[in-house]
């Protein structure tokens, strides 16, 4: 099925959302067993052996030419998802998510800044409007030490300049490279620390200095779904940001929180309260206001 070239950034989002909520819902059945740290390793190397196959069978086009971009990226993403995790550990999931969720805001902010790019106010009202439903959703809590906030506003950040770097990396690389600079430095990373603590004899802990741990029997099951369903998102917002500006595109991954509110009460979460509902439905209206943007600019 061919996507109108008008809502392809928005198609693509959408799909990028429902990947990142499945590997949601994999890592809440993997949270007893394993840590922040080995889910970052395993996520990303079911996804590396995945890409490699894929490689094999289907060889990568790209012109290249901004290696530095890619590397930059991979930092990026890396240190976005770090921090998140951190965050989760120590913070309400919701307080955390919000933190990493401020990715759009500061997307439009950096996009504005180094890139004069202006959409006008129905996308900054787009995302918005977004935001304060995805607050309604997450209902985020304040009264914990200045070192958690920074750490989730360094989520947002790095999250945004990573997503920034794809948008301007899409005419360089093929998206399965743009995909491999974060999964391969999310591989190596954790390895690094790992061989660090083991080296030096540091204490464990469960994000940066990790042991090993084979997944058993079903966890090998959850694990495969971590890491392909994240595959399967990192594939689809790599597209979504080399198929159109990254402060429009950023509002449509709102709808992330929609696809893990409903995952998560398929694996036992409550119902959603009144102002949770509220909040999905702003954040459907964010999704149909940037549509209709896009399709009046399409017919000026």
């Amino acid at each position: 099925m061919q996507i109108d070239h008008r809502y392809r950034g928005i198609v693509f989002m959408l799909l990028a959302a429902l990947g990142f909520s499945l590997m949601g819902g994999a890592a809440k059945l993997l949270k007893g067993s394993f840590g922040a740290g080995q889910l970052v390793f395993w996520r990303n190397a079911v996804g590396l052996i995945a890409l490699i196959v894929g490689f094999i069978i289907r060889p990568p086009q790209s012109k290249g030419g901004k290696f530095h971009l890619l590397l930059f990226r991979g930092m990026m993403g890396t240190t976005a998802l770090y921090t998140l995790l951190y965050c989760i550990l120590h913070i309400p999931l919701g307080t955390a998510m919000t933190y990493n969720l401020t990715s759009a805001l500061f997307i439009a902010v950096f996009s504005f800044l180094l890139f004069r790019e202006y959409h006008g106010r129905v996308v900054l009202f787009s995302v918005l409007l977004g935001f304060a439903g995805m607050l309604l959703v997450y209902k985020p809590a304040m009264h914990f030490p200045w070192y958690y906030h920074v750490a989730g506003l360094i989520s947002g950040i790095t999250s945004a300049l990573a997503y920034i770097t794809v948008n301007r990396l899409a005419g360089y690389y093929d998206s399965r490279i743009i995909v491999l600079a974060f999964i391969g430095t999310g591989v190596l990373v954790p390895l690094l620390l790992m061989g660090t603590g083991y080296i030096f004899s540091l204490p464990e802990d469960d994000v940066f200095f990790i042991r090993w741990k084979w997944p058993v029997g079903i966890e090998w099951f959850y694990v495969l779904w971590l890491g392909l369903a994240a595959l399967f998102g990192q594939y689809f917002v790599t597209r979504a940001y080399g198929a159109d500006k990254a402060g429009i595109v950023s509002a449509i991954g709102y709808a992330n929180i929609i696809f893990s509110v409903f995952i998560g009460m398929a694996l036992g979460d409550a119902f959603p309260d009144w102002m949770s509902a509220l909040g999905m439905a702003c954040i459907i209206s964010s999704g149909i206001l940037i549509s209709l943007f896009k399709r009046k600019k399409a017919e000026i």
